[in-house]
């Protein structure tokens, strides 16, 4: 197995000393550290350069270390957070963690726990770097933001059907990028230098749906006049991408089958066929198998177009992922509207991992556009919101929180396996790290999980 990759790695502390031998220490592993002395420098030097991972420490003259862990989770949503704190300040380290930091580290700290702690950063950064090298260097895949387990899942499986032919279903609620996602296949695959052509096929009705797809002859209906070719001939040699499929009429489906089956067209009034040769990525927001049970889809067309399937989680399955978009967009907006990427307030930020995001990527972006519009101060505020807005930022909103302060007046057991859980989710589900994280021992720590596991196996046979 090959040594994980040196990191970039930014060490923040107002003490010269301490910064010094902490770079000192990591540089004779390999890794290449840069030293800010102070929290204003640090986030500067963010502003300025990718790092891979950022140890930080919590209590500094001119920054809040927490603010430092904040503004790097924007900057830099893909970089790792440490903290180093002192002895007894255990609660603000959690509340870092709460922030988006992935471990702490105590004063005076033990060299050989860092250096460990930095492997095992490398090796998962490592693991991500050469995902994204692979997906963003080769493939390009642009705009589909993602590091939780299911965008990942979606990004290689646009890397393994891109290459190929293959008719491809994608399948995902409105908002989630199903256009995108097709474009990302088109664009990467052997046909990219010819047409991506895309029809929504719940926007029209039956005949002029029919005459889009196939297009028609002079004559061949009332107000029919010259000849047209049809999205079909337009997508000759390239993707025809037809959104909302799952809401086509079943006649237009035995048409479509056809076409597909034998690779040509005829066009509305024509006698003789026109051979094409286009690769079909269809879309839908529908259950298509209910569709297909419910006989209002076709089976043998469902089975012809899915030869490959992707699905696209809605945002509420892939939370985690709210922080990278959220500094995707506001890069993007930031340059279209030439201001500065804007500091989030921790009040945005609750209101955005907590909402349920009906609409989905799509809703997130357009309201970062609006706030972004309506900000004047460099920080987004629950002010900058839209009136007419769906997330209630002030606390009044009726979904339930999604932090801990839902545990206030709960069972003590409720408590210790919320922060467990949460533990393991930040360590990437190792017990050794996740027990440190909280000062336990990992004896006990297993303990514990054996006993919840033990409680839910009985309560499924119940």
């Amino acid at each position: 197995m090959s040594a994980p990759e040196p990191l970039q790695i930014l060490v923040i502390d107002d003490e010269k000393g301490t910064a010094e031998a902490i770079a000192e220490s990591l540089e004779r592993r390999g890794h290449a550290c840069t030293i800010a002395t102070s929290g204003k420098s640090g986030v500067a030097k963010l502003e300025q350069e990718p790092f891979d991972v950022v140890l930080t420490d919590l209590k500094m003259a001119d920054l809040n270390g927490l603010e430092v862990v904040e503004r790097s989770k924007q900057l830099q949503p893909d970089a790792e957070v440490f903290v180093i704190t002192g002895f007894g300040d255990v609660k603000t380290a959690v509340e870092a963690m709460k922030r988006g930091a992935s471990h702490y580290l105590q004063k005076p700290i033990d060299l050989a726990e860092l250096r460990a702690v930095v492997e095992n950063s490398a090796k998962r950064v490592g693991t991500l770097r050469e995902l994204r090298r692979q997906l963003d260097e080769k493939f390009g895949f642009e705009g589909v933001v993602g590091n939780s387990p299911k965008m990942l899942r979606v990004l290689q499986l646009l890397k393994d059907y891109a290459p190929t032919p293959a008719s491809v279903l994608i399948l995902g609620e409105n908002g989630t990028g199903k256009e995108l996602a097709a474009r990302a296949l088109h664009t990467n695959g052997r046909r990219k230098n010819k047409p991506f052509v895309a029809l929504n096929c719940a926007a029209m009705n039956e005949n002029l749906l029919d005459d889009e797809l196939f297009g028609h002859e002079d004559g061949a209906f009332t107000g029919a006049k010259g000849q047209r070719k049809g999205r079909f001939e337009h997508a000759h040699g390239g993707t025809l991408f037809l959104d909302e499929v799952g809401d086509m009429p079943l006649a237009l489906q035995a048409k479509l089958l056809r076409a597909l089956e034998n690779g040509e067209v005829v066009r509305i009034g024509a006698n003789d066929p026109v051979k094409v040769d286009v690769r079909i990525i269809a879309a839908t927001n529908k259950d298509i198998q209910k569709e297909v049970e419910s006989g209002r889809f076709r089976q043998d067309l469902y089975y012809r177009l899915k030869v490959g399937t992707i699905r696209l989680p809605p945002l509420r399955e892939h939370r985690e992922d709210i922080p990278q978009l959220v500094a995707h967009f506001l890069k993007e907006f930031a340059k279209r509207y030439g201001k500065s990427v804007p500091k989030v307030s921790p009040a945005v930020w609750k209101a955005l991992e907590g909402y349920d995001w009906p609409g989905n990527v799509r809703e997130l972006r357009n309201l970062l556009d609006s706030i972004m519009i309506l900000d004047r101060d460099g920080e987004l505020t629950p002010d900058d919101f839209p009136e007419d807005a769906g997330i209630k930022p002030h606390g009044s909103s009726s979904t339930p929180s999604s932090g801990p302060d839902h545990l206030i007046g709960r069972p003590l057991e409720e408590v210790e396996r919320y922060y467990m859980e949460k533990a393991l989710e930040l360590t990437g589900s190792n017990r050794e790290e996740a027990a440190k994280l909280l000062n336990i021992s990992e004896r006990t720590m297993y303990r514990k999980l054996q006993e919840w596991k033990k409680e839910s196996d009985k309560k499924a046979e119940e």
